[in-house]
């Protein structure tokens, strides 16, 4: 691709489920043409059901900040975080791709309340709900037919977003169950504090954090101006140092498939840390008046 500028964001960072499927199983026919990508679609329309609230016994997604579009976020950036790291040198098998999908797809799952369940959103959950997202699996994929090895390294994924964790804590069956685990672990993070709308959507993580009473936000105001120090001190250093600093090899990624030499999602984080900063200089008394654009 000559202009490298032809892409646009709609073309990166997708809101179309039907599309950002596609993609990933374009993506993954250029990883592994083993992939068996009739099992990804199916799982991916069990996946956006449990989140429309229109798989037995679960009830819709009520949470705004951890909702379906970050899920399916998650899982576009890590399909692209696999191809990158593939394109690096890495040999990923069928059973490690589908691991790490199979992971990003169900991260969150923890968040969704079962029918029964009434009281407040899944917002109370926040604390422990990657725990709970590897419970669901651990009853739904044996009935897909995955082995006891799959749900276990599914499992170890899933804890690797978890961001109080070591790796070395967690029992990997494979030097490459590590790496995927790295994999969507990373994902989580730069498709969350990429996206067009983070800035926005923060005001719905405070109400998420306000209901499951997580300590030092006691305002919107207050996570706002914390934000850029968890961005710096939390978000980046566990990327590098924990999760093995493979994010910029996403960048890979765009120049096979879209022959352009850039890496979008650092480049949207930059600017979305460069705009928050300047509503926190200019504006902090109204800063809501800045955040339009969702």
């Amino acid at each position: 691709m000559d202009d490298q500028k032809a892409l646009t964001d709609n073309d990166i960072f997708m809101n179309d489920a039907g599309l950002i499927l596609t993609e990933v199983c374009h993506i993954c026919s250029l990883i592994n043409p083993a992939v068996d990508l009739d099992i990804v679609r199916h799982i991916y329309q069990d996946n956006l059901k449990l989140f429309a609230g229109e798989y037995e016994g679960y009830q819709a997604c009520n949470t705004r900040y951890h909702d379906l579009d970050h899920t399916l976020a998650v899982f576009l950036a890590t399909a692209r975080l696999i191809h990158g790291v593939s394109i690096h040198g890495t040999d990923f098998h069928e059973h490690d791709i589908l691991s790490g999908l199979l992971g990003a797809l169900f991260h969150d799952a923890g968040f969704i309340q079962t029918v029964h369940d009434t009281s407040g959103t899944g917002a109370k959950y926040t604390v422990g709900h990657e725990q709970r997202s590897i419970q669901f699996i651990q009853s739904y994929l044996p009935g897909k037919g995955f082995s006891d090895r799959f749900i276990e390294d599914c499992s170890q994924i899933i804890a690797c977003t978890i961001l109080s964790i070591s790796l070395d804590q967690i029992n990997f069956s494979t030097d490459r169950i590590r790496v995927m685990g790295q994999i969507v672990g990373t994902a989580d993070l730069l498709a969350q504090m990429a996206d067009r709308h983070y800035l926005e959507k923060l005001l719905f993580l405070y109400t998420e954090f306000e209901e499951a009473q997580i300590p030092g936000f006691d305002s919107e105001l207050e996570l706002l101006k914390k934000t850029e120090f968890f961005y710096k001190n939390q978000s980046q250093k566990r990327i590098v140092e924990t999760l093995g600093g493979i994010a910029p090899l996403i960048k890979l990624h765009f120049r096979e498939r879209w022959q352009v030499d850039r890496d979008f999602y650092q480049e949207n984080i930059v600017k979305n840390i460069d705009y928050l900063k300047t509503i926190l200089d200019t504006c902090e008394s109204n800063y809501r008046s800045m955040l339009r654009r969702q």
